[in-house]
């Protein structure tokens, strides 16, 4: 085994021709050139040492013959100055060349490696950083990409038989970022996941969605073994965003009995059970009127129709069961969905301004109002307890409450 020196082939100097001898020993061979320098007679001896082209020039014949084999034998050795490889570098050489031959990469690949390992890693061991990744792979999978995971995570979500609103909004979100991250899993970072999320003039509300069903995925993954077992999650390092509290915008039982009675009759339905029921405006396009009991004064939501994906049952008030018993209660309640696009417009008729969600805002207020229970509103509504005592409590007197449920139609059955 040699060293560059020792493998190179010996060429002649330029312009020189062919050589007049050439002295061998072993593989090596060192040719002789014949020339004249200012009209005298000169021969010279040419070789490579580390890279470099070499010659020497003597005399006559016999002394090119004697520097050539010393040369050559030098050359077969792998020794002296002539290849600068002392006989412990050689050692040295040939060892680690059989250390990396069972990996099957020449020993300068390995170093290069090494040397860019070395620096990415300052002055951390190697054998450190090495046996910390060991550890960290043990036990999971990579090379699972982005996008085949999220698909296979809503079709295990639909197998579930979670409601059809909470998966179409995880297929949008979840796919929006398949599309942004579509690499492995487990090589997306949080600063990736923290960008995609500010990314787009998103309200906190939106953003924070977004975050939740993205956490959910990075579960799963590490869950199925894509991810490291005991280590956060880059998602899980993202801290919701903080928005301040919005004023709710409720009805006052005046405005409530206008829009009633100004109402068509295709649009009581909505503004009925969104009033004095809670349900919100999805819910309600999803219900059928055999789910609306008036002799048992209940709705019955069931999984899939709720936003929860949890069934409900919410109580019919006197004044809901007034409005709906005159009406034809066959097939859905909301035939068509511009019903929800015309309630707003009604509402600015009449001069009424139509703030955000505000059928089911007031509802909770005014049956807070009633109750005096959070936690009974939380269930009927398919909320939880904090957010009805953070949001609605006090909003609205027993007195008040009473005006709101105690909306008539005119001649009630």
């Amino acid at each position: 085994m040699h060293d560059k020196s020792m493998t190179t082939p010996v060429l002649p100097p330029r312009g020189k021709g062919k050589p007049v001898a050439v002295v061998k020993h072993g593989s090596a061979a060192v040719p002789i050139y014949k020339g004249n320098v200012r009209g005298t007679k000169r021969f010279t001896v040419a070789f490579y040492r580390n890279g470099q082209r070499e010659r020497r020039t003597f005399g006559t014949l016999d002394e090119a013959r004697d520097e050539a084999r010393t040369v050559a034998l030098n050359i077969q050795r792998g020794m002296a100055s002539d290849n600068d490889m002392r006989p412990q570098d050689r050692e040295a050489f040939q060892v680690a060349c059989a250390m990396i031959e069972p990996f099957g990469i020449p020993l300068v690949t390995a170093v290069e490696e090494y040397a860019r390992c070395r620096r990415k890693l300052g002055e951390t061991p190697l054998m450190t950083s090495v046996e910390e990744f060991v550890r960290r792979a043990r036990g999971f999978t990579a090379g699972v990409l982005v996008p085949g995971l999220v698909e296979d995570f809503i079709a295990l979500k639909v197998q579930d038989r979670m409601s059809s609103v909470y998966l179409k909004g995880l297929r949008s979100i979840l796919r929006m970022f398949a599309k942004a991250s579509p690499g492995e899993i487990a090589k997306v970072t949080t600063q990736e996941v923290d960008a995609w999320l500010r990314s787009g003039d998103h309200s906190a509300v939106t953003r924070n969605n977004r975050l939740k069903c993205v956490k959910l995925l990075f579960s799963h993954a590490r869950q199925c073994g894509f991810l490291p077992r005991g280590e956060p999650t880059a998602a899980e390092g993202i801290k919701r965003q903080k928005h301040a509290d919005t004023d709710v915008g409720i009805f006052k039982p005046e405005q409530m009995e206008q829009l009633l009675r100004a109402a068509p009759v295709r649009l009581i339905p909505v503004l009925a059970i969104g009033g004095f029921a809670g349900l919100r405006g999805a819910e309600i396009a999803r219900l059928d009127w055999s789910a609306v009991d008036l002799n048992r004064r209940i709705i019955e939501l069931r999984a899939g129709q709720a936003k929860t994906a949890s069934r409900r049952i919410v109580p019919v008030s006197d004044n809901l069961a007034a409005w709906l018993s005159p009406l034809q209660r066959q097939g859905p309640v909301v035939p068509e969905k511009i019903v929800f696009v015309k309630l707003p417009t009604l509402a600015k008729s009449l001069g009424i301004q139509w703030p955000h969600n505000a059928l089911r805002h007031s509802y909770i207020s005014y049956r807070i109002a009633v109750v005096q229970s959070a936690a009974q509103v939380a269930l009927e509504a398919g909320n939880s307890p904090t957010i009805i005592f953070k949001h609605y409590r006090e909003l609205v007197t027993k007195d008040d409450a009473d005006k709101w449920f105690g909306v008539m139609p005119e001649n009630p059955r």
